[in-house]
């Protein structure tokens, strides 16, 4: 594990918590609306993850990554674990939380491990979240995390094909405000780049870990 790594994940995670108990505004959606299709309750026999039903196909679309190049999402996660989100890099709470979160499991894997997961960060924030804003963003928790932005009509074109509603804005006044979003991470097998298990807010980095291990160190799938 990288010792400072995981002591910067610590703090930031600890900066966020005293962000959202002064009064930021949250980011995550609204509920039942902003589930892709049924979660059944609690995790599976196996997993810690929540059990997606019917699973989630990766779709089949190009982004743009933080090096301003097209990103085609199936070919250049092919092989991989990947963990796709959908959030914004103003998000107080859950959005940092989950990356933070992700980076934490990694670090705690064998690099080899670690190396079969793909972490995809989609911006439901486009209008703000600029390339370079992104990079920067993903780099306080770590640097392989992959960054992708569009066109509005793009973003909510990958959002619909994942079975979400678009995300929508909540004004804040004084020109800011909060982006409302599905709030889950979806963890995509390289066998047949389904996701059937997500992750809600307040899974912990051990359950990444855990799922992650399972299914890259002991090949077991979601049943």
């Amino acid at each position: 594990m990288d010792g400072q790594r995981s002591v910067r994940v610590a703090v930031l995670l600890l900066a966020f918590a005293l962000a959202g108990a002064l009064g930021a505004s949250a980011c995550g959606g609204s509920g039942q609306d902003d589930k892709p299709t049924e979660l059944t309750l609690g995790g599976t026999s196996e997993f810690r993850g929540v059990r997606q039903l019917p699973p989630i196909e990766l779709p089949n679309v190009t982004l743009t990554d933080t090096e301003g190049r097209p990103f085609r999402l199936r070919e250049r996660t092919a092989g991989k674990v990947t963990l796709l989100y959908l959030g914004y890099t103003h998000c107080p709470d859950v959005c940092p939380t989950h990356m933070a979160d992700i980076a934490r499991a990694l670090d705690a894997l064998p690099e080899s491990t670690a190396a079969k997961v793909s972490v995809v960060f989609i911006t439901t924030d486009p209008e703000r979240d600029t390339p370079n804003v992104l990079r920067e963003w993903l780099d306080l928790f770590d640097n392989r995390f992959v960054g992708l932005t569009g066109t509005r009509d793009e973003i909510n074109r990958a959002q619909s094909l994942l079975g979400v509603n678009p995300a929508s804005r909540t004004d804040l006044g004084g020109g800011n405000y909060a982006v409302n979003h599905a709030a889950f991470v979806m963890a995509f097998t390289p066998e047949d780049q389904k996701a059937s298990l997500v992750y809600p807010a307040g899974m912990s980095w051990e359950d990444y870990a855990a799922d992650l291990r399972a299914l890259i160190e002991e090949g077991k799938q979601p049943k």
